[in-house]
């Protein structure tokens, strides 16, 4: 695969040398649908049965601005029997979109998400390196930023040396990621971020493990010199909730240039959210701030994951934590910036299967009995706009409004 030149002028677009200022979405970029040349199947859109192929998202993605090489059939059928269409992240030209909707927006870029338990096999890891290539590209094109993050979700014992490690080695020697004149800095250093750290829901790999790759990201002379961005679980500080009741955690969390605590699910309104974030804003950032580290705080627009979990047998409520138009969203963050906040992470851009995509879905759905979620009769662009929006308020480009805006 030829590796993306970059001897064009870059396009206008945010300051990447810091996170101070930005939000920054979460990029999923895993969907891949049969015929697009990578041979992995439909990757996140349906689970195939014996008998019918099940749906395993809430939200279905708009193409109608799509062009016909972008999309697929799927195997899922529209109420009037049509195959629901769908994109391909291996396509070029859908990542290429979904940045010009984040360049029209003011959303500053982008967490590119990198599965170590999507990256064992050769096949997989083809489409992964795909789909890095895609985002590179649109990035230099629109003019925005982007960050790798490292998701350590399903590895096993030892595997973070082993998959996730050398494959760090390899985007280095090989794809030279760092070399990009997109990619995010922090503090002066490039930012790689690692999600999963200190989670209490029985993972494999230990609290050590993860000390080792956090100083293998910052400290290693060849591979090193990174800024590193660690996905913590909400109790982080407290080590309780979702985090390991374990001292270890805080000296594995020193080792972090950026402590981002995971709120999606934490809280399904907006009264709870903004109580929970009062509760424990002052105390994380005042921790992070004492020694020299960053806070980034997370929001979410909504959470649903009823086709997923129907696909595994087991239930849950359609729409779960409702959007309410956007007013979920927003009180988070606004309650966020109005404490402190000086950057922020919005999950996610494109994670239809949890029902976060901030990005243009459709109410043209396929048939499913968990059904999917809608617009709300809303624009398709509503999120995009409205994370735009809390760009600006934290800014300071726009005063911090009493109630949720209006297009």
């Amino acid at each position: 695969m030829l590796l993306l030149s970059f001897s064009i002028l870059p396009a206008q677009g945010p300051n990447h040398d810091t996170l101070t200022g930005k939000v920054m979405c979460g990029y999923q970029g895993w969907f891949s649908a049969q015929g697009d040349g990578m041979d992995i199947g439909w990757q996140h859109y349906t689970r195939h049965g014996h008998q019918t192929d099940t749906a395993t998202v809430d939200l279905w993605p708009d193409v109608s601005e799509l062009d016909k090489d972008e999309i697929h059939d799927s195997p899922l059928r529209l109420p009037d029997g049509r195959p629901a269409p769908v994109f391909s992240s291996a396509n070029p030209k859908s990542v290429q979109r979904h940045f010009d909707w984040m360049r029209i927006h003011g959303i500053d870029g982008v967490f590119l998400q990198r599965f170590g338990n999507a990256i064992r096999s050769d096949k997989h890891r083809s489409f992964t390196d795909r789909v890095l290539e895609n985002v590179r590209a649109a990035s230099a094109k629109t003019g925005r930023t982007w960050s790798l993050m490292y998701d350590l979700s399903g590895l096993r014992l030892g595997e973070i040396e082993s998959i996730v490690m050398q494959d760090w080695k390899r985007l280095r020697n090989e794809r030279h990621v760092l070399e990009d004149p997109h990619y995010l800095r922090h503090q002066g250093r490039p930012v790689v971020a690692v999600w999963g750290v200190g989670f209490n829901d029985g993972r494999d790999y230990t609290l050590d493990e993860c000390a080792e790759l956090l100083r293998f990201l910052r400290d290693n002379p060849e591979f090193g010199g990174t800024t590193v961005m660690v996905g913590a679980p909400y109790g982080w500080r407290t080590l309780d909730r979702d985090a390991l009741d374990d001292p270890k955690l805080h000296e594995t969390l020193e080792l972090a240039g950026i402590i981002s605590p995971w709120a999606v699910g934490r809280y399904g309104s907006p009264e709870e959210a903004e109580r929970q974030i009062a509760r424990v804003h002052a105390e994380d950032a005042a921790w992070c701030r004492s020694r020299g580290k960053s806070y980034l705080p997370v929001i979410f627009p909504g959470f649903s994951w009823a086709n997923l979990l129907a696909s595994r047998g087991q239930e849950a409520r359609l729409n779960a934590f409702p959007r309410l138009g956007g007013r979920f969203l927003w009180s988070q963050a606004m309650q966020r910036i109005r404490l402190g906040s000086t950057m922020l992470y919005m999950a996610m851009f494109d994670e239809m299967d949890e029902g976060t995509a901030i990005f243009k879905c459709t109410d043209d759905v396929p048939v499913s009995p968990q059904g999917f979620l809608t617009n709300e009769g809303l624009p398709k662009d509503h999120y995009l706009w409205l994370t735009g929006e809390v760009g600006r308020v934290l800014r300071k480009e726009k005063p911090v409004p009493a109630e949720l805006p209006k297009r």
